[in-house]
């Protein structure tokens, strides 16, 4: 009898081994960008849930997707932004409603039922801090599982329908609670074609990101690598002009006509990419380079989070306080495991 039980209990310990890593990325996607940053808070904690189903499960098909692809940083880059599409567009739709939060510029920006300056902080902000930035710390944390797939064949469709259903829910909290009963704004119900274009958008960029899957994949030996110092330093100031984008959301009136800023984003994203891309694919580029990347650009994320809390009550300032006290900690952990092993060569 206890040898049956000493079986069925190793047998669960190794399923749940097996499971960690998808289990981890999912709860981090939306711990990095939602409550780390201060979006989520304790008094509203709650939505933690619906934030796993749909940002986790997100995450985890996208990094699962580019693995069986055998694919590079550009298939995710465009699968994240598919993700970003799918909640601005589909989900909960912010970047067509009208906006609700208070003392945010409700007309600037806003053409053809769009908030434009918006949706592009958004395509940024959740193909970063959703999808990319996840999947590498998940990957720094398991790094001898790092080329494997999480998700068997019955995995990835049960996650999927976790996805759809979190994509529900969270539809529903928003658009007929959290507008109508929490910010007193009347439920929006976007047009049509905008729904059916935002779809279409998605399944453009998925089929992007499988055509150009070896995009970004082959290292190259003449590429300079920077010092991880340099790195982190790089990855904490990168993000900071795309977070000074937000002014033009709640920072009051502007003389700026609404594609100035959108111009200058697009431009900065596409720089900053192309400095990360050429990095990532160096030869020297290891895992603590990996981790300066990630360090730096969440510590940017953590303290952007810090600049519209004076209006908090104190319970949720000193919960962010404590959690962002606690991610750098884990960072700090992590960067002392990963000098101590060797890199063993992993991409």
């Amino acid at each position: 009898m206890d040898s049956a039980v000493d079986v069925a209990m190793a047998h669960r310990a190794q399923m749940w081994r097996r499971a960690a890593p998808a289990l981890t990325l999912a709860v981090l996607a939306p711990v990095i960008a939602e409550v780390l940053m201060g979006s989520t808070r304790l008094s509203f904690l709650f939505v933690l849930v619906p934030e796993i189903m749909v940002w986790g499960c997100g995450a985890l098909m996208i990094r699962e997707a580019v693995r069986r692809w055998k694919g590079g940083g550009t298939s995710m880059v465009l699968l994240g932004l598919a993700l970003a599409v799918a909640e601005e567009w589909v989900i909960q739709q912010t970047s067509l409603a009208p906006f609700a939060w208070p003392g945010a510029s409700a007309s600037y920006g806003r053409l053809w039922g769009v908030n434009w300056i918006w949706f592009l902080i958004m395509l940024g902000y959740e193909c970063v801090w959703v999808t990319l930035i996840p999947v590498q710390v998940t990957e720094l944390i398991f790094r001898n599982r790092r080329r494997e797939r999480w998700l068997s064949n019955g995995g990835f469709v049960a996650t999927g329908v976790v996805f759809l259903a979190g994509s529900a829910l969270a539809w529903f909290l928003w658009t007929h609670i959290a507008r109508p009963k929490t910010y007193h704004v009347p439920m929006y119900q976007p047009p049509a074609w905008q729904l059916v274009l935002g779809v279409l958008t998605i399944v453009a960029l998925v089929l992007a990101a499988y055509a150009l899957r070896s995009a970004g994949t082959a290292e190259k030996a003449g590429r300079w690598t920077p010092p991880t110092g340099a790195v982190a330093v790089a990855a904490l100031l990168l993000p900071l002009p795309w977070f000074w984008l937000m002014r033009f959301i709640f920072g009051g009136r502007t003389t700026w006509p609404f594609w100035a800023p959108i111009v200058i984003g697009v431009v900065w994203a596409a720089l900053a990419w192309w400095v990360v891309e050429h990095w990532t694919i160096a030869r020297g580029w290891d895992d603590m380079h990996r981790w300066a990347l990630v360090f730096g650009a969440t510590v940017a994320s953590m303290a952007f989070g810090f600049l519209g809390s004076g209006a908090w009550p104190e319970s949720d300032l000193i919960f962010k306080i404590v959690v962002n006290v606690l991610a750098v900690a884990g960072f700090a952990l992590l960067a002392q495991r990963l000098a101590a092993e060797p890199n063993r060569g992993l991409r």
